[in-house]
């Protein structure tokens, strides 16, 4: 239990970026850095008030400190390419870690179907051509058809990968985790972004990370640059991007790579990458282009930004959760990490402001919510038909 307990505490930690001497001061002095060291290690067990004050300090119940992971969270190809700084790295492993854990948990709970039909791993790409290959088997079996996909975050979740999304530094662009149960059985995966990106980008960063998760690491192959070949053959399948632009072209404009960011949901920067891979245009072309997105300061900031996918599987998930009673809605709300909306703190909120209200307003008010309900049930026919016709205005 010693160490369970230390791995959660520091999961939190390094969640919150904070280190040990930032910790033992949010304690107030109850407990020293060595202390807390001692905790993480499995060295020495926290006495149940020291428990309550890193519970309350993180936002949690007592009970998940102590309780074991329910999965193992792997983080796929992530460090060895990372430009964020150490403790950024252990923050976000941490954060993602958390978050795919709860995400389990509400999919278990809303009877969601599980990780076994992901293609994990299932591809091992010789050549960067073959990542093509992949991209349009892993279409095919998705029944995905050849044209452009509306909605990325859509496809993954319905095909039960989880989307998060982290406010994080620049440097981040994204990353894909896998959660196994004890017996070492995939329970989900991930991919994750990072949030207030465009459109064009979030969508090629999440196409890139489901890379990493249905391929292998070769070592005849850079792995970045085959998720890359792959999450831009998953959004624009070479066959339509030929039909749309044409086999060989001496000269594209940007105005016309304007028109196709908006069809395929790509960048004008990704699609140049494109457009050479598919050798649709030579260096030489791709040359003036990228000269003409610098004069123009579109590297930074391009036109036409699209706007970001929102996730929308957890909020579907907690809502059949609570509604068939496998969840409660404080439980849904700790798991989703926000406020659903519905919370039952509303209606008592209204009932104090209006016992605040004299005598005779209240009165008055209630006669009118009164009216206006009877108004509305002599007008409906369903209502009047099912109480038998019994009820009728005063004569």
């Amino acid at each position: 239990m010693q160490a369970t307990v230390g791995e959660r505490l520091k999961m939190f930690r390094l969640a919150r970026a904070m280190s040990l001497d930032e910790l033992a001061a949010a304690t107030d002095g109850l407990v020293t850095k060595q202390a807390i060291s001692k905790y993480e290690r499995g060295l020495m067990f926290p006495a149940p008030t020291v428990l309550n004050v890193f519970a309350r300090f993180f936002g949690v119940k007592t009970a998940e400190l102590l309780a074991a992971p329910s999965v193992e969270v792997q983080v796929v190809a992530f460090r060895r390419t990372s430009r964020l700084a150490k403790k950024e790295l252990y923050r976000v492993e941490s954060l993602v870690s958390r978050m795919l854990e709860q995400r389990v948990l509400l999919q278990d709970a809303s009877g969601h179907h599980n990780g076994k039909e992901i293609p994990l791993a299932e591809y091992a790409p010789a050549t960067l051509e073959e990542c093509e290959q992949i991209a349009s088997r892993v279409r095919d079996s998705w029944s995905l058809g050849g044209d452009p996909i509306a909605c990325v975050t859509d496809v993954l979740e319905e095909h039960h990968i989880f989307v998060l999304e982290l406010e994080t530094e620049n440097a981040f662009d994204g990353l894909a985790a896998i959660a196994r149960d004890k017996s070492g059985y995939v329970k989900a995966a991930a991919v994750v972004s990072r949030k207030g990106l465009a459109g064009e980008r979030q969508r090629l960063n999440l196409a890139h990370e489901l890379g990493h998760l249905v391929m292998q690491e070769t070592d005849e192959i850079d792995g970045e640059k085959a998720a890359f070949r792959f999450g831009a053959a998953f959004l624009a399948p070479a066959e339509l991007v030929r039909r749309d632009v044409g086999g060989a072209r001496r000269k594209v404009s940007l105005m016309e790579l304007l028109l196709l960011k908006e069809k395929y949901g790509m960048s004008i920067q990704a699609l140049i990458y494109r457009l050479s891979d598919l050798k649709i245009i030579g260096t030489s072309q791709a040359t003036a282009l990228w000269k003409q997105i610098n004069a123009r300061g579109w590297k930074k900031e391009e036109p036409g930004a699209l706007s970001p996918e929102k996730p929308q599987w957890s909020r579907r998930a907690a809502a059949r959760a609570i509604a068939e009673g496998t969840l409660t809605l404080d439980e849904a709300e700790d798991i989703l990490g926000f406020r659903t909306g519905e919370s039952k703190k509303d209606e008592p909120t209204e009932r104090r402001d209006l016992m605040k209200l004299p005598m005779a307003e209240r009165k008055r008010l209630l006669t009118l919510d009164a009216e206006r309900a009877r108004g509305h049930y002599l007008q409906d026919d369903e209502w009047i038909s099912l109480l038998g016709g019994d009820l009728l205005p005063d004569e």
